[in-house]
């Protein structure tokens, strides 16, 4: 069988994000997938920037249990735009576009 390559390849979680999700290594794909499991079946979505958890929409209400991870979050994307989570609180929301530097900033 082929070596798992990309997106599929299992890359190491640090430590806030492997105890959120219960594993040490994972493909970026399963990653996202959990995240948006839990964020699901909490319904922590929102129509509005900072509104309360509706169960739908294009934002994300952080919890108590996704501030551990969001709380990691400081990067700077290739276009210059700067994703800070390092400050957030509980109940603010962050935009779902924002995943994939959550993500990229809880592995090594």
């Amino acid at each position: 069988m082929a070596e798992a390559k990309g997106l599929k390849k299992p890359v190491k979680l640090k430590s806030d994000l492997a105890a959120f999700l219960g594993a040490t290594e994972l493909p970026r794909t399963e990653i996202t997938k959990k995240l948006w499991d839990y964020i699901k079946a909490n319904g922590l979505q929102t129509k509005t920037e900072n509104g309360a958890p509706q169960g739908g929409g294009k934002y994300i209400v952080a919890d108590a249990k996704l501030l551990t991870i969001f709380r990691n979050t400081k990067s700077t994307s290739k276009s210059g735009k700067l994703t800070d989570l390092t400050q957030m609180s509980e109940g603010q929301t962050i935009d779902m576009m924002q995943m994939a530097a959550v993500v990229g900033a809880n592995i090594e």
